[in-house]
């Protein structure tokens, strides 16, 4: 396991801090990285938020919130974070409010000062213009932003002018949790750290690319934010993207965050666009139906929200990428709300050998694939043929040589909002995304929307426990393909 380095002490301002996110994702990894001594003594939570509370009972909602999510906490532990909490009850939206903070913050202007939107996007110019406006700007500090950044192109690009006009670029932190996952980092040592991989990934070599992220939750107590964006803007526009990009990219001069992040936009540049005419062959939009879950019954999105709508929770995409290595490669994308599992792979399908020498019709043969899984186990997973010990013949069995993370390294990291937290610390961009990234991505998503308007893609149904509507796996049954959970 790598060495845990402590960071320098900061003030980390959670607007937001009463919130769901908050309590259910970054206040349990900042839990974890103070029981690692990451955090040290001196450094301080401040959360802000319109809930009317003591700072007592926000500690408690905190307790109760890591008790959900751990099932146990260490009390002696959990004291020596609560000493790190604090917690201001105010508008951020009224800046005549702001002055809690500001003497909260006074005397701590040489440390490290950390804004983390979690709100709703259209806070996050205003919040910003809140801190410059107060008097609260320092040379040594960062925000986060949460995604998604704005709902289309438009919209993102007035948040990024809104909270540039506060922030310079390298200051701004766009979060997705995705790129702090283990597995998503270890593509590039996978890629560019070993002679094995790099010669095959092309478009000579490879088949297609399939990328899943399933999710077994519905949208519970989030319908009515859910139902303004869906899962092309909630899920596709960010995570699918990003992963897209790392798998397609081309090796970066370096390690250095800006390398990266240019070989990304290029992959973003060279997606071709889902024109009118495409989307109804390469898109399908759906949303879940009564079914159940484990063999629990569970209530459609419809009888969820209880009004008429006609927002995805599923999305299933063709894409092509238009350059040298991957022209002619599909990369088939997928996401959804109440399937049957929460799994999240990336599955690199290799080409059948160029020639059988074996009797197709004896032995079950099959292209040699590489599996990445992101979630909930992190590990990869190489298939190839191999032959079946024993004198009785020449007898084919497909076989995985598996890497588990846990298993290896023995080691598991709860959520990946541990290392972004702390990478926003140390002042590293690498695993943010940068503005040109967001827009890009929003330009190519428009263009998808506009599509299902513009055609009046109708809205599939698929029961809840399934993995999705038909029409999915017949969008790859038309290329003779099929999804790998299928």
């Amino acid at each position: 396991m790598a060495q845990l380095v402590p960071v320098d002490t900061f003030d980390l301002i959670i607007i937001g801090g009463s919130g769901d996110l908050a309590l259910r994702k970054l206040l349990p990894a900042l839990y974890h990285r103070n029981c690692d001594q990451q955090i040290t003594a001196e450094s301080r939570i401040i959360a802000v938020s319109r809930a009317e509370m003591t700072r007592d009972e926000y500690v408690d909602s905190v307790r109760a919130a890591l008790l959900s999510s751990l099932g146990s906490i260490d009390e002696i532990k959990f004291s020596n974070f609560a000493n790190r909490l604090n917690y201001l009850h105010f508008d951020v939206l009224d800046l005549s409010c702001w002055s809690p903070l500001s003497k909260l913050l006074q005397g701590r202007e040489d440390i490290i000062r950390a804004i983390y939107l979690a709100t709703p996007p259209s806070l996050f110019g205003p919040v910003a213009q809140g801190f410059k406006e107060n008097g609260l700007m320092t040379e040594n500090m960062r925000i986060v932003l949460e995604k998604p950044v704005g709902d289309n192109y438009a919209a993102a690009k007035a948040i990024n002018d809104e909270v540039g006009a506060c922030f310079p670029e390298n200051q701004i932190f766009r979060i997705d949790h995705y790129l702090g996952k283990e597995t998503v980092q270890n593509l590039l040592a996978l890629r560019f750290g070993n002679s094995l991989f790099e010669p095959l990934w092309r478009r000579e070599v490879v088949d297609h690319v399939q990328i899943t992220v399933a999710e077994d939750l519905g949208v519970d107590n989030r319908v009515e934010f859910y139902d303004e964006i869906g899962a092309l803007r909630d899920m596709v526009q960010n995570h699918l993207l990003q992963l897209v990009c790392l798998v397609a990219m081309e090796a970066p001069s370096s390690l250095d965050h800006e390398a990266v992040r240019d070989e990304k936009l290029k992959v973003l540049r060279a997606l071709k666009p889902v024109t009118d005419a495409m989307v109804k062959s390469n898109t399908v939009r759906a949303r879940y139906a009564p079914g159940a879950i484990d063999g629990t019954a569970v209530p459609g999105y419809a009888e969820q929200l209880k009004t008429k709508s006609q927002t995805e929770t599923f999305v299933a995409l063709k894409v092509e990428i238009e350059n040298w290595r991957w022209s002619g490669v599909p990369f088939y994308l997928r996401t959804g709300k109440r399937l049957p599992i929460k799994h999240s792979e990336i599955v690199i399908q290799f080409k059948p050998v160029p020639h059988a020498i074996f009797d197709e019709a004896s032995y079950d043969t099959v292209p040699n694939r590489l599996s990445i899984m992101l979630q909930p186990d992190e590990g990869i997973k190489l298939t190839i043929m191999a032959k079946q010990p024993g004198p009785g013949g020449f007898d084919l069995k497909p076989v995985s040589l598996d890497l588990s993370f846990e298993e290896t390294f023995g080691v598991h990291y709860p959520d990946s909002y541990e290392r972004l937290i702390i990478e926003v610390m140390r002042g590293n961009p690498a695993l943010f995304m940068r503005r040109d990234e967001i827009e890009t991505a929003w330009k190519w998503i428009d263009n998808i929307i506009a599509g299902w308007r513009n055609s009046r893609q109708p809205l599939d149904s698929y029961v809840a426990g399934s993995w999705g509507p038909t029409a999915s796996s017949t969008m790859l049954g038309r290329d003779d393909r099929a999804w790998q959970q299928d």
